[in-house]
């Protein structure tokens, strides 16, 4: 009998470590991030098509390529295709699925240690999800903050967000040489592990410098200077506001 208490004390033990292992690892915000595509067209040299924010992804705040044998098969995801393309599109190459692919490997594998999100057309409808939910753009349009050859204070452009999601967001800018406007290029909304909306956090994406599969190499979007004016660029061949 003693061996048996023995043996069960070590079993109990092994699942502990490994559960709090587990929970270690385990995210606990989601980042919900889209970008404004003529700021990235800028950096890319690609065409803007889209007049409006666009998705970059929802990155869980821990963790990056977790499961590195669960490839990305778009048949799985067929019925979402429309509102991926026209939502969530490859800025660079629109026909391609590339972009989806490095989003689930990247970051959806890992978001996938959730129920709610532990296949690939959970992940992705849930995306579409919360950017329909959000509807930043529309929100943006509605307090007027619209592309324009005018400049924007940062803080009345964070101030629209935050009050009126009621969190925090964490915006993004291009800084060019010289220092005297920043240019407006993307948005993060964050969402705790049961999709409420919650103020943004440092995470590990903030030691990236946000150099990923959509930037230029040496080109990253950064945290935007509260006392710089800001730049929306309106999209090219539109007449600025």
């Amino acid at each position: 009998m003693k061996l048996v208490r023995h043996f069960d004390h070590a079993n109990v033990t092994i699942l502990l470590n490994v559960t709090l292992l587990y929970f270690r690892h385990m995210w606990s915000q989601l980042i919900l991030t889209q970008h404004w595509p003529s700021t990235f067209c800028s950096m890319e040299h690609c065409d803007p098509k889209f007049d409006y924010w666009t998705l970059h992804g929802l990155w869980p705040d821990k963790g990056h390529e977790c499961n590195s044998s669960w490839h990305f098969n778009v048949t799985l995801i067929q019925d979402l295709l429309p509102d991926m393309q026209k939502w969530w599109p490859d800025l660079k190459t629109p026909a391609s699925s590339e972009f989806w692919q490095y989003e689930w490997q990247k970051h959806g594998t890992c978001a996938a240690k959730a129920e709610s999100l532990n296949s690939q057309h959970k992940y992705f409808g849930k995306v579409l999800e919360l950017y329909h939910t959000l509807d930043l753009d529309g929100v943006m349009k509605k307090f007027n903050i619209v592309p324009s050859e005018t400049y924007y204070a940062f803080d009345h452009i964070e101030g629209i967000i935050l009050n009126f999601y009621n969190v925090k967001p964490k915006i993004q800018c291009i800084h060019p040489e010289g220092g005297k406007v920043q240019i407006l290029g993307q948005i993060e909304i964050c969402f705790n592990s049961d999709f409420q909306l919650t103020n943004c956090e440092h995470s590990e994406t903030d030691t990236l410098n946000l150099i990923d599969f959509l930037n230029v190499k040496g080109t990253a979007f950064s945290v935007c200077d509260h006392a710089t004016p800001v730049y929306y660029p309106p999209l090219k061949g539109e007449p600025s506001m």
